[in-house]
Formats: C-alpha cells, sequence, structure tokens
C-alpha cells in the first residue's frame, strides 16, 4: 500500500514538474509598435493687428505663424513668398482683418491695380462729385465714413432780388470710397481736404447724383458710426418719377430720374 502511494506521489511529482517546463519554454507573444509619423506644419502669413478694409498695410502689420498640417492653396506660406511682410507693404485690404487671422490672397490687392474696382461689393457703384471743405464737414469726412448726400437749389429771384434756397436730402448711409486719390484714412485719421468725393451706391443712384451736381450743390454730412447699420428713415422708397429742371447756357434741360432705392447702404 505504501508503494502504491509513493508511486502516485512520483507521477504527480513529475506531471507537475512537465507542466512547469513547457510553460516556461513558449514563446512570449509579439508586441505591435505602431510608428507615429510626424505632422508636417508650415509658416503662413497671419495679420499681426487688426485693419479696416480699405486700410494700408504698414509695416509690422503681418506676421509668419505656423500652420499644422497642409497650407490651403488661398493662404499665402513662407515656401512660396518668403518675404511676403515685407512685400506686402503699401497693399490695400480687401476686407476687415483681425489679429491672426491668415492672410488670402484674394484680401490684398496692390494699389494702382484696380483696388477701387475690386473693394466695390457686388451690384454697387462708385461716382465721384466734387467737394470742398465746406461741404465736407470741413475736411475730416474721410475714406470708409458714411454721410448722407444733401441737395441744395438757389432759385433766382426777381429783378436780382436774392432767391430761394432749397435743400433736401437725397441719399442716406452712403459709404465714401475715397477722397481725391486716397482710399484710406491716412495717419491718425487727419483731416484730408480733397476736390472730389468718390461714394459707393446703386445703380438706379447715379441719374439722381449727377442730376443734382448740374443743378446746384452737393454737400455730405457726416453720420455716427452708431447710425451706419440703421436703416434711413428719413428719406423714403419712392417709386414715381421725378423731374429735375437744369438750366445752362439759356436753355432748360428736364431730367427724369428715379427717386427709388435712397438709402445708399
Amino acid at each position: 500500500m505504501i508503494r502504491i502511494v509513493i508511486l502516485l506521489l512520483a507521477l504527480s511529482s513529475g506531471g507537475v514538474a512537465a507542466w512547469l517546463a513547457a510553460a516556461s519554454s513558449e514563446e512570449p507573444a509579439d508586441t505591435i509598435v505602431t510608428a507615429t509619423t510626424p505632422t508636417s506644419s508650415q509658416e503662413i502669413l497671419v495679420a499681426s493687428s487688426d485693419m479696416a478694409r480699405g486700410a494700408v498695410v504698414e509695416k509690422g502689420q503681418l506676421r509668419w505663424q505656423r500652420w499644422e498640417g497642409d497650407v490651403p492653396p488661398a493662404f499665402i506660406s513662407r515656401a512660396d513668398v518668403p518675404n511676403a511682410p515685407a512685400s506686402y507693404q503699401g497693399w490695400h485690404t480687401l476686407g476687415d482683418l483681425v489679429t491672426g487671422e491668415p492672410i488670402r490672397r484674394d484680401r490684398l490687392s496692390e494699389r494702382g491695380a484696380g483696388f477701387l474696382s475690386s473693394s466695390l461689393p457686388g451690384g454697387m457703384r462708385a461716382i465721384a462729385v466734387r467737394v470742398t471743405a465746406e461741404s465736407t464737414a470741413g475736411g475730416f469726412i474721410l475714406p470708409d465714413d458714411r454721410v448722407d448726400v444733401i441737395h441744395t437749389i438757389v432759385s433766382s429771384g426777381a429783378s436780382g432780388a436774392a432767391g430761394k434756397v432749397t435743400s433736401r436730402t437725397l441719399l442716406t448711409n452712403v459709404r465714401v470710397l475715397a477722397i481725391d486719390q486716397v482710399a484710406s484714412d491716412g495717419a491718425g485719421g487727419a483731416a484730408v481736404v480733397g476736390k472730389t468725393a468718390t461714394l459707393e451706391v446703386k445703380p438706379e443712384q447715379i441719374a439722381i447724383i449727377t442730376a443734382a451736381v448740374a443743378s446746384g450743390t452737393v454737400s455730405l454730412a457726416l453720420r455716427s458710426t452708431t447710425d451706419n447699420n440703421e436703416v434711413s428713415a428719413s428719406v423714403r422708397e419712392q417709386t414715381r418719377q421725378g423731374v429735375v429742371r437744369v438750366f445752362g447756357g439759356g436753355r432748360e434741360m428736364v431730367v427724369q430720374v428715379p427717386l427709388s432705392g435712397t438709402n445708399g447702404s
């Protein structure tokens, strides 16, 4: 009996030893290592300060900033234009820019390269009117300001007597595109005394201003910046035809103009 017990213990010990030997001889599982591909980055041109639409880009207003991943084609990269911050000095902005905003190629226009036409919103027109310091708020009306257009007519009195003076508001909330050939507010918003003011108007308003210039005096009244987003209430939309009589060279010319679309915005 004792021999049988000893034999069983020996067999059990041998089985345990064989199992331990087999377990220790198993190869460790393969470890999968995923290689991380580094993300490519480039430098793109961004605004280093806020710039209003129509502003002239000055030194220090553009800088490089790192951009992770692919650069959109519309952005200006250092690889394409290495000297961009200096190259674009003196160019005009075609829209408002905020600090850190990537500069797109279609947001800048070279001075003299069709800047005015490219800065006009679709469907709008630009028309120039002769002005003086007195008719432009003492010369303090600057490009990108908003104005009301006032038309004044002085009628001749009998036997050389003083005539009747009539003034009325033709258009309201009209954007000033330029004073003479200056399309930005210059240094520090200083007064600009020019001979012409270029206004942004709708196509149907061109005849209104042209007839007003031919028949009297046109003045510009500067609007507050808080009123620029308001719809005009002083001049109502009208659908009838207006008649302007222009006297010159001993002749009378009658011009019919539509009196609708009076808001310049």
